[in-house]
Order: structure tokens, then C-alpha cells, then sequence
């Protein structure tokens, strides 16, 4: 799989509304540009999957990856809010909170995610205008 150089991965739940919301939030925020963007329901992302060794990766947990290192839930979510820049960036200060912690918060609206923010049939991120000059 060819990934371009100096941008890093979002693998991310795409028939989630939640999920979905957010990645077109980062598209909207991401001035640099510097991120791919790639569904776990896709085939890139079962072939990248494979090439991590990351058969443990749930589909309830966001996956960053950054300069080849793997970064799962919270930890994935402030380093984007960090990359992003700006005010976002002042949200890397919730890494001080133990991972721990921050993870429980995480796994709490990950596993509620779809009775509260609600579910699609289908992936809708590729589709966008924004993201079709994006796709690993």
C-alpha cells in the first residue's frame, strides 16, 4: 500500500455519525492538510491493518498513525487536536490526565456512540469533495 510521505493516517468507524462528524470536522480544521483519512470498513484498511499487525484494533477505537507509530483512542485524538494547531492544541494538555482515565471517558461514548449520536448505512466520507483529494 502507498502511502504519501508526511501525512498521517485516520482509520475511523465510517458508519458512524459520530465518527463521520468528527473526520469532517478535522477535514474542515486540517489547513496543512496533512491527513488520510480510511475507513475500517474499506479495503485499504484491512490491507493496512495487516501490514501493522494490528488484528487487535476494534472498530470502536480511533487509530492514528503517525510517523509510523500507532496511536489508539484518547492518545489518537490529542495528538490530532495537537497536529491540527490553533485552539485545538490547547487540548493536548488533557494528556497529563492518566491514559487510563482518559481512555475510560473515551470507551464510554465509543461504546454509546451509535444509541446516542445514531448510524449510517453506509461510509459517506469518501464521497466528499474534501477528502477525494485525501484517500491513502
Amino acid at each position: 500500500m502507498i502511502v504519501s510521505k508526511n501525512k498521517s493516517i485516520i482509520l475511523y468507524d465510517g458508519v458512524c455519525n459520530l465518527c463521520n462528524k468528527s473526520v469532517q470536522f478535522i477535514i474542515k480544521t486540517d489547513h496543512k492538510k496533512q491527513f488520510l483519512f480510511v475507513s475500517f470498513q474499506s479495503d485499504a484498511a484491512v490491507k493496512l491493518l495487516l501490514q501493522l499487525n494490528s488484528k487487535k484494533t476494534e472498530l470502536n477505537s480511533i487509530v492514528l498513525i503517525d510517523d509510523g507509530i500507532t496511536y489508539k483512542k484518547s492518545t489518537a485524538i490529542l495528538i490530532i487536536l495537537k497536529k491540527i494547531g490553533g485552539f485545538w492544541s490547547l487540548f493536548y494538555f488533557f494528556k497529563i490526565v492518566p491514559k487510563r482515565v482518559r481512555d475510560y471517558v473515551y470507551d464510554l461514548i465509543a461504546n454509546n456512540r451509535y444509541k446516542w449520536f445514531g448510524k449510517c448505512e453506509v461510509c459517506n466520507i469518501h464521497d466528499t469533495t474534501e477528502n477525494k483529494n485525501r484517500p491513502i
